[in-house]
Parts: structure tokens; C-alpha cells; sequence
């Protein structure tokens, strides 16, 4: 119903800000996120997206599309409230958020406070494909030396590693420092394989 809000910038709190539009102060939770997103501009434009319940009428706000799109689907998962939403994108990253499904990272979803194992599981399970589908992703590598990478797992193939085994550990390699020279990420391949 409302996509977005441009207006004035009455109020502004790690929470939530204040905007006012025509006369109208309008209340918008946000994440962490765009609160550092958020310069002290007079005149701003939030994306928003309304929650609709028996007893509120609640408004989301978002300085980036793609922060909306993720909140939106991962308040669609079972057990995903707007609150636990709103805590994960303020946690991480809308990035690494996504990076972390599209990846199967159970470890860095379950790091958000109120998140345990299995509905860190479902959340992968459920947005995983949608996650790829939105961002036109391929399946699942993400990094983008790809040829070091590639490199890397041959080599860890050629030394008797198995490939689907390697590929993990070589993705935690690279996720920590994607510029990682072939040798490096060998070593440090090796170290955890």
C-alpha cells in the first residue's frame, strides 16, 4: 500500500525515525542498518513496507530495495517475525545476510540473537532458491576470483582431496579474504581439510 516515504526527517534513533510527509509524521522501525545508512539530511526517502495486524498497523522503513526485499522474505519463513527480521538486518549486513542463505551458512544466521539451529536451518531451506532466483545468481559460488579458485580446488583434487569437501572449506577461505593468492588459499585449504 505505501512503498515509500519522502519527507522531512523529524527524528532519528537506531530504532526507528520520524519522517514527515505533508504534515504527517509518519513512525518507521528500522534496522541498524540503515540507521548508518541514514546521513543527518534534512530531506530523505525511505522504502517502507506496512505490516498489517488485528491490533497494529506497523511501518517498516529501508534507505535500499534490496534490504525491504530480504526482510520481506525472510519475515515469509515459519517462525520469522518482523522483530527477529529487523534484529538479523541489524546483525548483518543485507549482504551478508543473503550471502550467508545463498551459502548454506548455518554458523553466521545462527550467530543472531533469538536464532537457534533449526530455524536457522529452515530459513535456509525455504529462501536458499529464492535468494539465487532474486539476485540471478548461479549455483551457489559467490566469490568473484573464481580462476583462484578454481586453481585451488584442482590442486586440492590432484592431492587426493575430494572436491565437494575441498569447495566448502576453500569458500570459508575466501570469505574471509576473497584476494587470497592460489597458494594461499591451498594452504589455508589444507590447514582446515
Amino acid at each position: 500500500m505505501i512503498t515509500h516515504l519522502k519527507g522531512k526527517l523529524v527524528e532519528k534513533n537506531p530504532t526507528y525515525v520520524i519522517i514527515e510527509c505533508g504534515g504527517v509524521g509518519y513512525f518507521l522501525n528500522i534496522s541498524l542498518h540503515t540507521f548508518s545508512q541514514l546521513n543527518d539530511e534534512e530531506s530523505i526517502r525511505l522504502f517502507t513496507h506496512l505490516q498489517v495486524k488485528e491490533d497494529s498497523h506497523t511501518l517498516f522503513g529501508f534507505v535500499e530495495k534490496s534490504e525491504r526485499e530480504i526482510f520481506r522474505l525472510l519475515i515469509s519463513v515459519s517462525g520469522i517475525g518482523s522483530s527477529t527480521a529487523r534484529t538479523m538486518l541489524s546483525s548483518l549486513t543485507p549482504i551478508q545476510v543473503r550471502d550467508a542463505i545463498a551459502n548454506g551458512d548455518v554458523p553466521s544466521i545462527q550467530s543472531i540473537k533469538g536464532i537457534g539451529a533449526k530455524t536457522a536451518q529452515r530459513v535456509i531451506l525455504d529462501l536458499k532458491d529464492k535468494i539465487l532466483k532474486v539476485y540471478d545468481m548461479g549455483e551457489v559460488s559467490l566469490q568473484s576470483n573464481n580462476t583462484s579458485k578454481e586453481e585451488a580446488l584442482s590442486a586440492l583434487e590432484v592431492l587426493g582431496f575430494v572436491r565437494r569437501q575441498s569447495e566448502k572449506v576453500v569458500d570459508k577461505v575466501l570469505t574471509k579474504d576473497p584476494t587470497l593468492s592460489v597458494e594461499d588459499i591451498i594452504k589455508l585449504a589444507l590447514k582446515n581439510l
